[in-house]
Formats: C-alpha cells, sequence, structure tokens
C-alpha cells in the first residue's frame, strides 16, 4: 500500500491535474454526442502525446475515459439514444423519468452513480494490480505466449457477434503487428515493396485511423447528433435522496469490477448485468422500464465500475481486455512504457501516479458535471456536417505533427476507410488492435520458449500456469459452441 501512496504526489503535479480537467472535461462532451465514444476521443489525442510527459498524456486519457462514460448518459436520458454502447440500460429508466419532467434529477442520478462507480472501481485497480504483478513475476516466455493467446480468442470471440469475424479481425490486426523486420533474422516481412513500412506500422498511426475515421464517415452517412431539444426540467438530486442508492452502488459496482477485470466484457455488459440484478432484487420492480430511478443508478454505476478494472490485465500482463484498453497501451508504449510486472518496478512513479489519476479525474467528473450540465446538454445541437470534418482535420494535422510525414497520414486514412467498410460488414474493430499489439508478443514468446526448450512442444504444457491457461483458452472457445446448441423440446 506504501507503494500505491508513493504515486499520489506525483499525480498532484500542476500539469497532471490540468491534464485530468482538460481529459474529463472533453470525456463528457464526446460522449454526449451520439456516435462519438472515449476510444474516438483518445484516438485523436494520441499523436499528440508524442510530445507530452507519461502522467500528462496518461491523465488526459484517464478524464476522457471517466468522462466519457457518463457523458453517454446524458443523450440516453434526453434522447433515448444512448450516447455511448455502454449507456444501453440508461436509457431504459432515463428517458420515461425525463419525459416526465424530472430530467434534471435523473442526469443527476446518473452523474452521482457514475462517480461511485469510478471510486470503486479505482480503488480495485490499486488493490488488484500489485497482487496480480507478483504473480506475473513467475510468468516466463511460454506463459507469456498463452496469455496471449487468451487475450486474442477471448476478446475476439466476446466481443463479436460472429465468433469467426471476431478472429478474422484478429488475424488481420495479427498481419498488422507482423509487418516490418524480423527482430531475430532481419529479413523484410508483408512489406511489398514499401519502404516507409520497412520499420513497421506506427501504432498511433494505425489507432488513430481505425477509431477516430469510421465514426466520423459513419456521421456523415447517417448524421445522428444535432437533433435534441430537451432541457434540463424539475428539481435535481438531493443530498440525503443520494444516500439512498448506496445498496445500489454496492451491488452494481462489484460487478462492473468483475466483468471489466474479464477481457473483451466491456460496460455495456456490465450495465445491462447490473440493471437486471437491481430488478431482481427489488422488492417492487413494476416501475424499472417506466422511469424507476434505482435503474439509472444501477447501470451508470456499473458502466463506470468498468473502468479502471479493465485496464487491471492490461498494467499488470501487458493485455488490454478491449480497446480502450488497447489505446491506453499504445499511448505508454509510446512514452517507452512497457506494460507488465517490469512497470511496476522500473516506472512505479507512473503507474501508481495513473492509478489515482482514475481515482482524482471521479471526483472532476462530478464537479464538472454539476456546473457544466448545460453546455454538455447543449453540445447535443452541433450538426454532424459540422463535427465531421473537424475530426477529419484533426486527426490528418495530428498524425502529420507526430511523424512529419505525409505517408502516415495517408496511410492512417487507408485504415480508416478499412476500419469503416469493416464495422458496416460486421467485423469488430477491438480485436484488429488486440491483434496488432498481442501478436508480436504472442510470436517473440513462442520463439524465446522453444529455445529455451530447446524444441520440446510439451515444454509448453509443463507449468501449471500454461494448464490453466491452455483450459481457459479451450473454454472460451467452446462458447461459441455451446451457444449453438438447441435445447431439446420433449417428446410428445
Amino acid at each position: 500500500m506504501i507503494e500505491v501512496l508513493s504515486g499520489l504526489p506525483h499525480a498532484l503535479l500542476v500539469d497532471s491535474i490540468l491534464a485530468m480537467i482538460v481529459g474529463t472535461a472533453a470525456g463528457i462532451l464526446v460522449g454526449a454526442i451520439p456516435g462519438l465514444t472515449a476510444t474516438l476521443a483518445m484516438a485523436l489525442l494520441l499523436p499528440f502525446t508524442y510530445t507530452m510527459s507519461p502522467l500528462v498524456a496518461l491523465g488526459m486519457m484517464a478524464g476522457i475515459y471517466n468522462g466519457s462514460m457518463y457523458g453517454g448518459a446524458i443523450p440516453a436520458i434526453l434522447m433515448r439514444i444512448p450516447g455511448t454502447p455502454s449507456a444501453v440500460a440508461t436509457t431504459f429508466d432515463g428517458y420515461p423519468l425525463a419525459q416526465a419532467g424530472r430530467a434534471k434529477y435523473a442526469l443527476h442520478i446518473a452523474l452521482v452513480s457514475s462517480t461511485a462507480g469510478s471510486i470503486i472501481s479505482a480503488l480495485a485497480l490499486m488493490i488488484i494490480a500489485p497482487p496480480l504483478v507478483t504473480l506475473a513475476l513467475k510468468f516466463g516466455p511460454i506463459e507469456y505466449f498463452w496469455v496471449a493467446i487468451f487475450g486474442l480468442t477471448s476478446v475476439s470471440l466476446l466481443l463479436a457477434g460472429a465468433p469467426a469475424k471476431g478472429l478474422a479481425s484478429a488475424m488481420i490486426g495479427v498481419a498488422v503487428g507482423l509487418v516490418g523486420m524480423d527482430m531475430m533474422t532481419g529479413a523484410e516481412r508483408l512489406v511489398f515493396g514499401v519502404r516507409h513500412i520497412a520499420g513497421g506500422v506506427d501504432l498511433a498511426v494505425m489507432l488513430t485511423g481505425l477509431f477516430a475515421i469510421p465514426p466520423a464517415l459513419a456521421m456523415l452517412a447517417s448524421p445522428l447528433a444535432g437533433s435534441s431539444r430537451a432541457d434540463l426540467t424539475g428539481a435535481g438530486l438531493k443530498l440525503r435522496e443520494a444516500i439512498t442508492f448506496a445498496r445500489t452502488w454496492f451491488r452494481s459496482g462489484i460487478i462492473g469490477v468483475i466483468i471489466g477485470i474479464m477481457p473483451g466484457a466491456g460496460g455495456n455488459l456490465a450495465g445491462i448485468l447490473s440493471y437486471a440484478e437491481e430488478k431482481r432484487a427489488a422488492r417492487d420492480s413494476s416501475r424499472f422500464g417506466k422511469g424507476d430511478p434505482r435503474g439509472i443508478a444501477a447501470s451508470e454505476c456499473a458502466n463506470n465500475a468498468d473502468n479502471a478494472s479493465s485496464l487491471i490485465p492490461t498494467l499488470a500482463l501487458g493485455v488490454p481486455g478491449n480497446s480502450v484498453a488497447a489505446l491506453m497501451m499504445g499511448a505508454m508504449l509510446i512514452q517507452g512504457l512497457n506494460p507488465g510486472p517490469a512497470l511496476f518496478s522500473q516506472h512505479a512513479d507512473v503507474v501508481y501516479g495513473f492509478m489515482w489519476q482514475m481515482l482524482l479525474t471521479a471526483f472532476m467528473m462530478l464537479g464538472l458535471g454539476l456546473v457544466g450540465a448545460k453546455l454538455f446538454v447543449n453540445m447535443l445541437r452541433i450538426p454532424a456536417a459540422l463535427l465531421a470534418p473537424m475530426i477529419l482535420i484533426i486527426c490528418s494535422l495530428g498524425t502529420y505533427a507526430s511523424t512529419n510525414a505525409m505517408a502516415d497520414v495517408w496511410l492512417m486514412l487507408a485504415f480508416g476507410v478499412t476500419g469503416y467498410v469493416l464495422s458496416r460488414s460486421g467485423y469488430p474493430i477491438a480485436p484488429i488492435v488486440l491483434g496488432a499489439i498481442l501478436g508480436p508478443m504472442a510470436e517473440s514468446s513462442f520463439r524465446q520458449g522453444l529455445l529455451i526448450s530447446r524444441g520440446d512442444p510439451l515444454s509448453f504444457v509443463s507449468s501449471p500456469i500454461s494448464i490453466i491457461l491452455v483450459v481457459a483458452i479451450l473454454a472460451i472457445l467452446a462458447l461459441p459452441l455451446l451457444r449453438r446448441r438447441k435445447p431439446r423440446t420433449p417428446a410428445g
């Protein structure tokens, strides 16, 4: 615990505080606009992090992550359109409550519940990640190979409605990750005569293209923003009323943390499961779906409790559990920080400072949400015809500023168009990024394992940790088959 406390002074530096405030405000603004997400905001920021210090870059991303989760509740409540995928369950009771003239009350519940969930999640990150690092220190190349395969299979299968498409996306990412020079032989791979990518594909270029460009193109194709005329009506939430949601926050917070640790699950699943659990636990569930405040509290607390907890496997093992974690990991790699056990020993000030930033941005989100409520609601009126070109311009300028190469701008746009086409065809984007990160990790660990074991394939299933990971991978691969099995109808 002393190590965790050592990060607080670093998080309280002036530049860190300013970065957190800006990131949190930007996150709420982005979340409040339907069609925009935390991944898009982080992808826009990523090219600019080259010139930032690690804690400034991570502090801004922490603010965006937490802020966007609450921001997604604003259009969910006022327009019945989830601002982010995690806010789906918030629409069930948020919109009916707003239609009943209690929009301000509903938004206050969402804000306070989001804050509670973010606090629970940040505390879970501080408590769980350090012991997990102790376990990870026992990992060798073989164990890391299986960890990479576990991350690829779990996220690819769980994020996609069609598992085959999820795995196909992951394989595309692996191919992108292998572009460039083989570190062992020096041979060029998958370059196809393009000298610019002989050193590999720039991670920031790929992330910006895949996550920022497709939403902009989608907005141009079917604009969603600029349609809200909702106002902040009715009285707000009082302190004594907020305390009555404590049990809901406790239940939903635990669900959100557990879902967050699971690779590929996501805040949308956390929100829906916690909503279902809150409805089940209620003595009178007749108001759920008609404007019950507990439905908003459960959904918003859970999807925010998913935030920091989803970073536990990222920081401790170097395995991103979702697309936002992958972007966070990308920012760390740009800064020369390699997530995993070595990060905690070599850069303790950064990793523990970042944990405190995840906690502090929760309180900043509360303050900004109360002070700037009208501003965030007005963001719903920005026309998509103006917003989409702005995103394209920022992406292009940011990419060029970070690499000083027009070739990277064209490469970023190519990734964007590819991502848009794939997403329209039902192929998830997140596994592509995870494949690009985990593919090279799996390859290098596999080759190191073969060298250490002198080519013995049985060494890959010789340790207890390896066996556990293999069993987990097989279980995940079996899930789609179990889902396809239809229940037998009784004869007669």
